[in-house]
């Protein structure tokens, strides 16, 4: 069989969507954590077409500022994306582009030094954060090499430090079997995020399979440990639950390799890559429903 390339044309039977006001760019595939549930490993494209899982600097600034000619709001993400020694340079050009700008990091590398290269650029700063015990977050592979966990008191150091720096701060919780009976409110009533989301994890054929299924929660059960959080609203903290289905098909995502790419059929399918087809050619190729974008409660705070 032929190996997919980055010129590959993934054929699209649907019309084409608009496009949403944001989009997530998985710009590094390298990791320092093992989360076993991640569903953003992109082997594949390391594998098959992009050996060091991300594209070059300049290939990298450029794409940044063919996206935010088309967008109001770009994530930044990984794997790790705090690897990646260019990324105080991509957030600053999103930013003189006039971009809301994001980061999601799983807070390991967030030195107080790394922070303040960021001042100025980057608008929000999310915190990968599934459990207060260190112990649990090592059986999920939340920890550096999957040995070294962050403590709740290193998280609560982070926000504090994101607000030093500006930035207002989102949580993002990935509730497993391990962790589906905790009780965070602790933790995020300390970090006081402006948004917490809670999303069931989620199996991706080619990205986490062979290792999530132990993970797998009950419909009970993520709906239960949204329920026993939800009286942080009552505290200015929103809380923003997404099932499987909200996650499917409701996002823009780039991949490493500069291709847009959708989960609409529970593996991921990639466009031909945007440096090249264009952002309207390449989206074209995409499966995308803007009305689980805003049932998601996808625009926010821009």
């Amino acid at each position: 069989m032929q190996q997919p390339t980055l010129d590959t044309v993934v054929p699209c039977s649907v019309p084409s969507s608009p496009l949403p006001p944001s989009v997530n760019f998985h710009l590094w595939e390298p990791c320092n954590m093992r989360c076993r549930f991640c569903f953003a490993t992109f082997q594949d494209v390391r594998a098959e077409v992009l050996p060091k899982g991300h594209l070059p600097r300049e290939e990298a600034l450029r794409l940044v500022e063919l996206l935010c000619a088309h967008f109001e709001k770009i994530t930044f993400a990984g794997g790790e994306p705090l690897l990646c020694e260019w990324l105080p340079e991509l957030a600053q050009v999103a930013k003189a582009r006039g971009v809301t700008t994001m980061l999601v990091t799983n807070g390991s590398r967030l030195s107080p030094e790394r922070v303040s290269r960021f001042r100025g650029s980057l608008d929000w700063a999310t915190l990968s954060i599934d459990s207060a015990s260190p112990g649990t977050n090592v059986a999920l592979g939340r920890a550096v090499q999957g040995r070294r966990a962050l403590t709740a008191e290193e998280y609560l150091a982070l926000g504090a430090r994101i607000r030093e720096a500006g930035m207002r701060l989102k949580v993002n919780t990935v509730v497993t079997s391990l962790n589906a009976l905790e009780d965070l409110s602790p933790l995020i009533r300390g970090l006081r995020p402006e948004r917490w989301k809670v999303l069931r994890v989620l199996p991706v054929e080619g990205q986490n399979s062979g290792k999530v299924e132990p993970l797998l929660c009950s419909d009970a059960a993520f709906h239960s440990f949204v329920e026993r959080h939800r009286g942080l609203e009552a505290e200015g903290i929103t809380v923003v639950p997404e099932d499987n289905v909200d996650m499917r098909g409701s996002y823009a995502m780039v991949d490493p390799a500069g291709r847009f790419f959708d989960n609409s059929e529970g593996a991921y399918r990639y466009t031909t890559p945007i440096l090249s087809a264009g952002v309207q050619s390449a989206w074209s190729q995409v499966r995308f429903s803007m009305e689980r974008f805003e049932t998601r409660g996808g625009r926010y705070a821009f």
